[in-house]
């Protein structure tokens, strides 16, 4: 369902905190939602724009999956799918993206609630923007998440990952490239932007997977959109560079300070009364829409070698930089091929521990278990060095100019297929009915 379908399901349910004093964009929407735990919040009334603010709706696998009209169980085989199965979305002529249209000299960006987020910020971030441009020679379609940070009323600064698909396309393009923004999305099209795919993939096209995406054309750029986002921001990417920076990373540090590309708009389009959703950094929503997507490209690497049951992306490693694979094993090299496979599932990993069936990869006591019992550093580490990493693991060679590296460890913490000795499999006690006993 669109953000606005979600938002009414979740007032009926009464899950929605409604606030209606007034709240500045500067901290205290940011330590509302954080006090909050990050439950679903809508603000009526915020003190610097006439835009109402909503947060906190993709804060829980549970949300996500209500969103998506599917059990959790069913997540994983469904995303899974709509990756290796994506479909081509409509194109329609007219969308509610496009109500009220401002152009030029009528866009200014900073009369929305472009939130400042903690006092080690830059200055104000859009961190919930999906960015859509084209492969100048291909065409292909690349949709992907940018943090904006807002320079003044017509640009913003980009954080552009190098060597990824917005910057391989840049540099094709010779340094400018058509861009369009879209802010208020369906968590469809969230964790389609979130998810790496194979070049020649199209994200909306997993979105359309995942529940029906209908595009749009944009006003003044040859790109299309998602036909019921709040917000789009349509411009180009300029051969300019500002500073970008600091500002609050998924692993819930500060980022450092770069000098990234700087983003023109030069059109606005936005549905009547429009609503602004924001995430915060480093928390919750920002980790679910970065690691989740994460979970089946691993499920399906480690199927290719062995018989895959469950991958969790656990927030103990920023919802990036560790996973738990649960396989079921029936060759001795089952544990080691696992881990190989998972490190191309997710190229940013940097601990894995595999597992079996009888293990709960979502129970940290369970997970560290098996460690404990069926792991001998000697024979079942897998220790690979000097590999490309994440710029996100503030550990690993950042060095400027250069794809970050890091260390790469994979555990296998599962049963020896042949073996003498006992201690491999835990035993319990007999279930009852304390009904019948305590009355």
């Amino acid at each position: 369902m669109d953000l606005r379908s979600f938002i009414e399901s979740l007032k009926k349910s009464g899950e929605l905190t409604n606030i209606t004093e007034s709240v500045s964009v500067e901290y205290e929407l940011a330590g509302i939602i954080n006090a909050l735990g990050e439950k679903p919040v809508f603000f009526e009334n915020v003190k610097e724009a006439a835009v109402p603010v909503v947060a906190g709706l993709v804060s829980s696998k549970e949300l996500i999956c209500r969103s998506l009209g599917i059990t959790k169980e069913q997540l994983l085989p469904k995303l899974s799918l709509a990756i290796d199965k994506p479909i081509e979305p409509n194109l329609v002529e007219e969308a509610v993206c496009q109500e009220v249209v401002y152009v030029n000299d009528d866009v200014d960006l900073t009369k929305l609630p472009i939130m400042r987020y903690t006092d080690k910020d830059g200055g104000k971030y859009v961190a919930s923007a999906v960015s859509i441009i084209k492969d100048p020679q291909t065409g292909q379609r690349n949709m992907c998440f940018h943090r904006l940070l807002l320079k003044d009323k017509n640009h913003f600064v980009a954080r552009i990952v190098e060597n990824r698909g917005t910057d391989s396309a840049l540099k094709k393009a010779g340094g400018e490239l058509d861009i369009a923004i879209c802010v208020g999305n369906s968590t469809a099209v969230l964790l389609a932007a979130a998810t790496s795919l194979p070049t020649g993939v199209d994200e909306l096209g997993m979105a359309n997977a995942l529940e029906k995406t209908d595009l749009v054309k944009c006003k003044t750029v040859d790109l299309e959109v998602p036909a019921e986002s709040e917000f789009v921001f349509e411009g180009k990417i300029i051969n300019e560079k500002a500073t970008e920076g600091p500002f609050l990373d998924l692993t819930g540090v500060v980022d450092r300070i770069r000098q990234q590309p700087v983003i023109e708009i030069k059109c606005v389009t936005h549905r009547k009364n429009p609503i602004y959703q924001t995430i915060l950094a480093g928390k919750n929503e920002h980790k679910f829409l970065m690691g989740m997507p994460k979970e089946p490209t691993i499920y399906n690497e480690v199927n290719k070698v062995c018989q895959c049951k469950d991958v969790y992306i656990t927030p103990g490693g920023c919802s990036w930089l560790h996973a738990v694979v649960q396989i079921r094993k029936t060759h001795a090299d089952d544990g080691r091929k696992a881990i190989l496979a998972a490190f191309e599932g997710h190229k940013s990993l940097k601990h894995i521990v595999v597992v079996e069936e009888d293990i709960n990869i979502y129970d940290p006591h369970d997970v560290e278990w098996a460690i404990s019992t069926r792991f001998q550093a000697d024979r079942n580490l897998v220790v690979l060095s000097n590999q490309p990493g994440s710029s996100l693991d503030p550990s690993g060679d950042l060095s400027e100019g250069k794809k970050a590296t890091t260390a790469k460890a994979g555990l296998d913490a599962t049963t020896p297929i042949v073996t003498t000795g006992k201690g491999f499999k835990k035993e319990d006690y007999i279930k009852v009915d304390l009904n019948k006993y305590c009355k």
